[in-house]
């Protein structure tokens, strides 16, 4: 099976992968409910939440990224409809959200 981006553990492997500090927030919504999760990336530092929305207008539609960290980075209620990781990586970065957070960040 292709690894699909609204599958948390993908999204949040290669968040991290690239950088990013990610805490998964929340993976239990209502099940008519269209969030499916949400992550906070950069904790105490760029502070984003990313929520992922499916099936928005049919089953197995492209899923669709909501972006919120108190309007500091982003515009309130950004959102974004992709399938790669690399969309998402590169809006955060043009908004200035950066894999440079060393707080909460794991020695191995």
């Amino acid at each position: 099976m292709k690894n699909k981006i609204s599958t948390l553990g993908y999204f949040t492997k290669r968040l991290k992968d690239n950088g990013y500090i990610v805490w998964k927030m929340f993976d239990q919504y209502n099940v008519g409910d269209q969030r499916k999760w949400t992550v906070l990336i950069n904790p105490g530092f760029h502070s984003l939440y990313i929520t992922c929305f499916v099936n928005m207008e049919t089953v197995d539609d492209t899923p669709e990224f909501q972006f919120d960290d108190g309007n500091t980075y982003m515009r309130k209620d950004t959102r974004i409809k992709t399938n790669t990781i690399q969309s998402v990586i590169t809006h955060m970065l043009e908004s200035g959200v950066t894999a440079n957070s060393d707080e909460f960040k794991k020695n191995d």
